[in-house]
């Protein structure tokens, strides 16, 4: 037993740990080693030493009446014990780490002063008043007086709260990384493997000791090498990329479409060291997207060729009236045109901007420099509605090349869009100027006839003004 831990108290002649005479004690002997006489620190200094220290420290009789504690101590149980009458620990309710209640009788300084043992490598976790926890570990050790008798102990507690949070989170991911049927693999900035989980297994068909500490490139074909240097610069420069599609080699051989997603690591100072790859199998929907390329274009096939049949019935049929044979077969042709772009887009939807120009086309070609086009770019219409207004772009332009501004040398057609406070809106307005004198028709035509039928239910609203000053149409459409 060292003398360190043979105190008493000297001031009041009874038997109580002198803590603050312990450490002076212990101080005065590494300055006595050290030859520096001059920094010895009397009693009052050696106190005011152990209230300021950040460790929450406290003592207890042989009882275990808690005889001092310093702030640290006080913080870390969020409440002031009773000097002489609180027992054991100052902390307001005891737990083990498994949750369970934890008797003040039970604790590590309690069990310090009955087995009269250091107490190690434990843990506890105490509930202040507030509610709120602290995980601490606790270093119960029993002080003894010059003769050897049990006097009390002291005990410092070292919160770990934090490192419990971070030790928590870890163990969190660390289960969300493993069960993941995404391949998940981490590696430094030469390239190396450093981690490798379970579906990374799966997926590529490696076991983490047979990559681990190998170079990625034993996953990429040839034809794909370069792909890694500049992912690996992209990362130096603490990019994030973002899921892009490319293909990677099994151990088999075999090659498998991923989408990849390439992010930073970096240490505890924020320096990048190295880098974590998502790999997601994307086999299933390339395959879906083949059959679905491969659908669209037998649907694009079989569409042109009813139309070419029902064109070739209308030639023969409307042999005779050559006029009536022209404007249907070029609506036949606008059909095939809006179909087209539908098409192009895996059959769901088309901007309106190409909606218009597709349908303006044919009548660009003399007439360009006549008609202006303008919107924006990202207005999107279904395929029914796409079809719709693109047969009614093409009548209209039908209309004006006929009878309207284009029947002349001098007439103009704007054809503009916006999409006004209501976002699942867009006004179209189609609106002519500079051609010869209009009046309201006295019979309606196919272009009349297809504007009221199809603006006049789901699709929007449609008003068509026959000014002398030129035909203006203005079509609601809801998106």
């Amino acid at each position: 037993m060292s003398d360190l831990g043979r105190l008493r108290d000297r001031s009041e002649n009874t038997l109580v740990p002198d803590l603050l005479g312990w450490m002076g004690a212990a101080f005065g002997d590494a300055v006595d080693r050290a030859g520096v006489r001059s920094l010895r620190l009397g009693r009052a200094q050696m106190e005011d030493v152990i209230r300021a220290l950040p460790a929450a420290i406290y003592t207890t009789d042989a009882a275990g009446r808690i005889t001092f504690y310093n702030e640290a101590a006080a913080e870390l149980w969020g409440c002031r014990p009773e000097i002489g009458k609180s027992e054991f620990c100052g902390s307001w309710k005891l737990y083990w780490p498994d949750g369970s209640p934890m008797p003040h009788a039970q604790c590590p300084m309690a069990l310090a002063l009955k087995e009269t043992r250091e107490i190690r490598d434990m843990e506890a976790v105490a509930e202040r008043p507030d509610g709120s926890f602290v995980h601490f570990v606790p270093y119960p050790t029993p002080l003894y007086d010059a003769s050897g008798t049990l006097i009390g102990a002291v005990n410092m507690l070292i919160d770990i709260s934090d490192r419990k949070r971070a030790d928590i989170h870890a163990q969190r991911l660390a289960s969300i990384v493993e069960s993941s049927d995404d391949a998940i693999v981490s590696k430094d900035l030469n390239g190396i493997i450093t981690s490798w989980n379970g579906g990374a297994e799966r997926l590529f068909g490696y076991k983490p000791h047979e990559v681990i500490g190998k170079p990625i490139t034993i996953l990429i074909p040839a034809d794909r090498i370069d792909e890694e240097p500049e992912i690996i610069e992209r990362v130096r420069r603490g990019e994030r990329v973002d899921h892009y599609d490319t293909v990677r080699r099994r151990k088999d051989g075999s090659l498998i479409d991923i989408s990849l997603t390439v992010s930073p690591l970096k240490d505890a100072d924020g320096r990048i060291v190295g880098a974590s790859k998502i790999a997601r199998d994307i086999t299933e929907r390339k395959r879906a997207q083949e059959q679905q390329k491969l659908l669209v274009k037998e649907m694009k096939h079989r569409i042109k060729n009813s139309l070419a049949t029902v064109q070739a019935i209308a030639t023969q049929t409307l042999n005779q009236h050559a006029e009536e044979r022209d404007a249907f077969i070029a609506r036949l042709h606008a059909l095939g045109n809006a179909h087209d772009l539908l098409t192009s887009e895996t059959w769901r939807a088309a901007s309106l901007q190409a909606i218009v120009t597709q349908a303006l086309k044919p009548f660009q070609v003399q007439h360009h420099e006549r008609i202006a086009v303008e919107g924006p770019a990202n207005v999107w219409l279904d395929s029914t509605k796409s079809v719709v207004v693109a047969m009614v772009v093409h009548e209209l332009a039908t209309n004006a090349l006929k009878y309207g501004a284009l029947s002349n040398g001098s007439g103009r057609v704007s054809v503009a869009w916006k999409q006004p406070s209501q976002p699942n809106l867009v006004k179209l307005v189609w609106q002519e100027s500079g051609g010869p004198e209009i009046s309201p028709p006295q019979r309606k035509g196919f272009g009349s006839y297809l504007i009221e039928r199809a603006f006049g239910g789901q699709l929007g609203t449609a008003q068509l003004v026959f000014s002398p000053q030129g035909l203006s149409c203005t079509l609601e459409v809801e998106l």
